[in-house]
C-alpha cells in the first residue's frame, strides 16, 4: 500500500473514531449570537467599570514600578487585554457600526486595554507602493481606536509586526517572511523605513479623536517591534541547508570583535579555535556554523547581540520621543534567555510572549503534544516570570494554552491566578480577537475553532471570563514576598545561547513574586544565584519568618502553595486550586477525592475540567453574596474534526461549526444554607434561562453542562436568605 493510501486509511480510521466519540460525549452549541445583553450575568461593566481616559488617567510606571494612573502613581492598576490580531482571513477591521458594537462588548466582558497587532500588514494589504496605506482600512482603524477610547479601553500597539513593514508589493505579510526586523538593527535604510512607518501612522492625526495617535492619552505602550530579538529572528528564518546566521551579521560582528580584541592574536587567545582563513584585520572572522554548538565564539556573539539590541532600542525609542510620545516603550517581547534579559535591562517596561503546547500552523499534519501545563508546573508562566525586571511594569503581550489541547481549561485559572500573585500589570491571551459578535461569520478563520481563535472556543472564553475576575478585579492578591534573581551583567552569559534561568529556581514563582535584579542593588533581601535551588531558598525564607512555617510547599513532591495561601498546585495530581474571598476555583485532570476550597466543595466530577465560583456582588464575598457565577468548562471541538492518531495530537481536518462541548457533570456543595436558592443556566451570550436546580436549606446540587437550552459553560446561583 502506498504512503498516501496509508495516510488516507489512517485519516478515515480517525474520522470513524471521532464520529463515535462525538455521538457519545459531545453536544452542539445552539447559540448563534454571542453579544452579551446589558445587565446579564456576563455583563461585568458594573463590577469592572472602565473610566474616562484623560491626562489624569494616563497610564504610567507608578512609584513601585507597577502600572498606575498619572493622578495616583502609588496605586497599581491591573489591565485585562484584548488581543486584536485581525487579518482578512479573520474578517479584518469592522465598519463603524461593528466597531461601536465590538468596543462596547469588550468593555462589558471586562477588558480595559487592547493590543493592536499586525496593523502594518492590514494597512498595506494588497498595496503595491511603500507606505500606500489602504484608505478604508486606515479609516476603520482610526474609528476603532476612537471607539475603544470612548469605552475606556487603552491601546497597546506594535510599531512593527510584519517583517514586510510598509514596503509595497508583498502578499505574504502575515507569514514569517521579510527581513526588516533584523535589518532595522543593522542598516540605516531599514531604520529609516521603520521610523517613517511610525511617523506616517502613529504621528498622523486621527480624525475621530482629533489628535495624533502617538500623543493620545489612550496609547499606553508601544512595542517597538514584535519578537525582534536577533537570535530569535534568525531561528524563524533558518532553513535546511542554509547558514544558521544571516550573512548581514558578519561585518558588524567583525567590527565589534575588532573593537573588543584589537587583533587576531588576542582573539585567537580568547577563543582558541580560529580558522586559518579568519583574520580580524580583514573582517573574515566567521559567525557560528551551528547555533547549538557551545563555545566562546557563541558567547561573544551573544554579547554582540546584547550591545546591538540595547543600542537599537535606544535609537528607536528616541524616534518615538521626538514625535511626542509620553507613554511606555518596550521591545524584545519573547525568548526568555539570559542574553535577551540583558537586552531588556534598560527598557521602561518588559513585555513577554509565552505559549503552552505551541502549534505552528493550520495545515493538515500540524501537531501538538496534548500534555497538561499543570504537570510541568506551569512552566510557560514561570519562564516569563523569570524574564521580568523588578521595578518595571510587566506586560504579558501574548499567551495561550492552545486549541485543540484538551487541557486548555487550565489556562483560564493558572495564568490569571499566577499573574495576580506576581503582581503583573497586563494579561493578554493571544488570538485573532477575544470575542466574536456571532458564530457563523463568513471568513476562513471564523468557520471553525482554530488555534489562536479564542473567540469561538467556549473553553477559552470561560477562561477569559474567569480572568476578568481573578486577575483584573484583583481576586488573587499579590505576593508579599519578592525574590530577586541575581544578575551581574555580561559575565552571566554562557557558551550556550539557549541558557535561561533554571527551572529549579523558576519554581519559586509558584510561591512568591520573582524577577531579575542587578546583584549590586540587593538591599537585605534574599537574592538568588543560579547555583542555588528552590528548596534552600524556601528554607531560608521560613527561617527568616518571611514565609509562614506552615506553608505546605514541598518541592520534591511537586506541591506548591503561594505565600498568600490562596493558590495550591499539585503537579502529580494535575490539580490547581484557588481560594479567595471573592472567587474559588479548581482545574483538575481527575478527582479521586473531593476538593474543599473553603465555601465551595467539589464532591465529584465525571472528567477533567475547570470549575469556578465567583461573587457578582460589588462588595459581597462568597460567604455573603446573593448572586454567584458558576463556571464549568470541559472541552470543545468542531463538528467533524479528524485526527491522524487516537491520541488526537495530529490534525487532519479541523471540521466545521457548530462547536461541540464535551458533556460533563460536577457535584457541588457550599458551606452555606439559605431560605431559598436556585441555579439557572446562562447562555454563551449571557441569556438567563429558567432554573435547573432549586432548593432550601443546605446548598448542594449536580451541575450538568448539557441543559435543555443547549450546552453552556456558565450558570447563575441566586441565594435568598431569611429576613
Amino acid at each position: 500500500m502506498s504512503t498516501r493510501s496509508l495516510l488516507t486509511a489512517a485519516a478515515l480510521f480517525g474520522w470513524l473514531i471521532s464520529q463515535v466519540h462525538a455521538a457519545d460525549q459531545w453536544v452542539p452549541v445552539r447559540d448563534v449570537s454571542l453579544e452579551v445583553s446589558p445587565g446579564s450575568p456576563l455583563d461585568f461593566s458594573s463590577i469592572l467599570p472602565n473610566g474616562v481616559i484623560d491626562a489624569d488617567h494616563r497610564l504610567i510606571a507608578g512609584s513601585d514600578g507597577s502600572l498606575a494612573f498619572a493622578k495616583a502613581p502609588e496605586k497599581p492598576v491591573r489591565m485585562l487585554c484584548a488581543s486584536l490580531a485581525w487579518s482578512p482571513a479573520s474578517g479584518g477591521f469592522p465598519d463603524h457600526d461593528g466597531a461601536d458594537r465590538y468596543a462596547r462588548q469588550l468593555a462589558m466582558h471586562g477588558y480595559n486595554i487592547a493590543r493592536l497587532h499586525f496593523l502594518d500588514a492590514s494597512l498595506m494589504f494588497g498595496r503595491q507602493k511603500d507606505f500606500d496605506f489602504d484608505p478604508e482600512t486606515l479609516d476603520r482603524v482610526h474609528y476603532l481606536l476612537a471607539a475603544l477610547k470612548r469605552n475606556g479601553i487603552y491601546w497597546l500597539i506594535d510599531g512593527l509586526s510584519s517583517g514586510r513593514g510598509a514596503y509595497g508589493g508583498y502578499d505574504d505579510r502575515w507569514d514569517a517572511n521579510g527581513d526588516l526586523k533584523l535589518r532595522v538593527h543593522l542598516e540605516n535604510e531599514a531604520f529609516a523605513h521603520w521610523a517613517s512607518l511610525q511617523e506616517k501612522f502613529l504621528a498622523s492625526v486621527n480624525p475621530y479623536t482629533g489628535i495624533a495617535t502617538i500623543r493620545d492619552d489612550a496609547l499606553a505602550l508601544v512595542i517597538l517591534a514584535n519578537e525582534n530579538g536577533i537570535e530569535f529572528d534568525t531561528i524563524v528564518h533558518e532553513r535546511p541547508g542554509k547558514p544558521a546566521y544571516a550573512s548581514a551579521l558578519a561585518a558588524p560582528f567583525n567590527r565589534w570583535l575588532a573593537a573588543r580584541y584589537g587583533s587576531t592574536e588576542a582573539l585567537a587567545k580568547a577563543w582558541g579555535d580560529l580558522g586559518y582563513d579568519e583574520r580580524l584585520e580583514l573582517g573574515t572572522v566567521k559567525l557560528p556554523a551551528d547555533r547549538y554548538a557551545d563555545g566562546p565564539r557563541m558567547r561573544d556573539l551573544q554579547a554582540f547581540f546584547v550591545e546591538t539590541e540595547r543600542a537599537s532600542a535606544a535609537r528607536m525609542s528616541k524616534v518615538l520621543r521626538d514625535l511626542g510620545f509620553e507613554g511606555l516603550i518596550s521591545t524584545y517581547n519573547n525568548w526568555p534567555t539570559v542574553q535577551t534579559a540583558l537586552s531588556r535591562r534598560d527598557l521602561e517596561a518588559v513585555t513577554m510572549n509565552t505559549y503552552h503546547d505551541w502549534v505552528g500552523g493550520y495545515a493538515p499534519g500540524s501537531a501538538l503534544r496534548q500534555v497538561s501545563s499543570l504537570a510541568d508546573g506551569v512552566d510557560y508562566m514561570r519562564m516569563i516570570a523569570a524574564a521580568r525586571w523588578l521595578g518595571k511594569p510587566f506586560i504579558v503581550s501574548e499567551y495561550d494554552h492552545l486549541f485543540w489541547n484538551r487541557y486548555r481549561y487550565e489556562a483560564g485559572l493558572a495564568m490569571p491566578a499566577y499573574a495576580g500573585l506576581q503582581g503583573w500589570d497586563v494579561l493578554c491571551r493571544h488570538g485573532h480577537g477575544p470575542i466574536a459578535l456571532a458564530y457563523g461569520e463568513p471568513y476562513p478563520h471564523k468557520r471553525a475553532m482554530l488555534p489562536y481563535a479564542i473567540a469561538l472556543d467556549p473553553v477559552a472564553r470561560a477562561g477569559e471570563t474567569l480572568s476578568a475576575l481573578v486577575f483584573r478585579r484583583g481576586d488573587v492578591a499579590r505576593s508579599a514576598i519578592t525574590i530577586p534573581l541575581a544578575v551581574r551583567g555580561e559575565e552571566d552569559l554562557s557558551e550556550d545561547m539557549q541558557a535561561r534561568e533554571p527551572e529549579r529556581l523558576t519554581a519559586l514563582a509558584l510561591v512568591g513574586r520573582i524577577g531579575l535584579q542587578l546583584e549590586d542593588r540587593f538591599d537585605g533581601e534574599i537574592g538568588v544565584t543560579r547555583v542555588q535551588n528552590a528548596t534552600e531558598i524556601l528554607a531560608a525564607l521560613r527561617d527568616r519568618g518571611t514565609l509562614a512555617s506552615d506553608n505546605r510547599t514541598d518541592v520534591e513532591k511537586g506541591f506548591y502553595q503561594s505565600d498568600t495561601g490562596e493558590i495550591l498546585l499539585n503537579r502529580q495530581a494535575g490539580q490547581l486550586r484557588v481560594s479567595t474571598p471573592m472567587t474559588e476555583a479548581a482545574a483538575f485532570a481527575s478527582l479521586r477525592e473531593p476538593l474543599d476550597l473553603g465555601v465551595m466543595r467539589i464532591e465529584q466530577a465525571d472528567g477533567n475540567g475547570l470549575v469556578g465560583l465567583s461573587s457578582l456582588d460589588a462588595k459581597g464575598g462568597l460567604s455573603t453574596s446573593r448572586r454567584l457565577l458558576v463556571i464549568f468548562a470541559t472541552d470543545a471541538q468542531n463538528t467533524g474534526m479528524i485526527f491522524r492518531d487516537s491520541e488526537e495530537k495530529v490534525i487532519e481536518d479541523f471540521g466545521e461549526l457548530p462547536v461541540q462541548i464535551r458533556k460533563g457533570y460536577v457535584d457541588l456543595a457550599l458551606s452555606r444554607a439559605a431560605a431559598r436558592w436556585k441555579v439557572s443556566p446562562v447562555g454563551l451570550d449571557g441569556t438567563l434561562y429558567p432554573p435547573v436546580e432549586r432548593g432550601s436549606g443546605p446548598i448542594a446540587f449536580r451541575l450538568s453542562n448539557d441543559t435543555a437550552y443547549g450546552p453552556t459553560t456558565y450558570f447563575l446561583l441566586e441565594i435568598e436568605d431569611d429576613g
